[in-house]
């Protein structure tokens, strides 16, 4: 939430920069990873790789995801969000709510609601869907490969 002394913050640039390095490092690395494991659990029938394969894949579609708001996000200059916040919320826009968790630009009005603007309305629900999943697959990769070795 946006201080009372800042009601037009934006995003961190650095913080998003990095955030955007990390995703576009994460998401071709995830994925090479996964399909070896995939090559791999195919000739091996090992269910373990499998899920790690899986795991990695869907990991791998959750960074690179995330890296496509990102990318909306940093290409929206002053002028773009302005003028979305004042399609979306007219005269009442008192100020922005920037965040990162979820993946947002919101216009706030006066009676006190914000507004999401400038990133896609489906990035943050698939996104929670893919982590959801991600982290499912990758506990029950560790699970069964515990067990595997117990």
């Amino acid at each position: 939430m946006m201080s009372a002394d800042q009601p037009f913050a934006r995003h961190d640039g650095a913080v998003g920069l990095l955030l955007l390095l990390v995703c576009v490092v994460a998401t071709p690395w995830l994925t090479w990873y996964g399909l070896r494991a995939l090559a791999r659990a195919r000739g091996a029938g090992s269910r373990v790789k499998a899920l790690a394969c899986c795991s990695a894949l869907t990991w791998a579609a959750a960074f690179g995801l995330y890296a496509f708001g990102l990318l909306h996000l940093m290409m929206a200059d002053d002028y773009t969000e302005g003028r979305a916040c004042n399609a979306a919320v007219g005269k009442q826009l008192v100020g922005y709510d920037p965040s990162f968790i979820p993946l947002e630009f919101g216009c706030v009005s006066s009676d006190g609601h914000t507004v999401p603007v400038v990133i896609p309305s489906y990035v943050n629900p698939v996104l929670a869907v893919l982590v959801v999943c991600a982290v499912t697959l990758t506990v029950f990769a560790v699970v069964r490969s515990k067990e595997k070795f117990t």
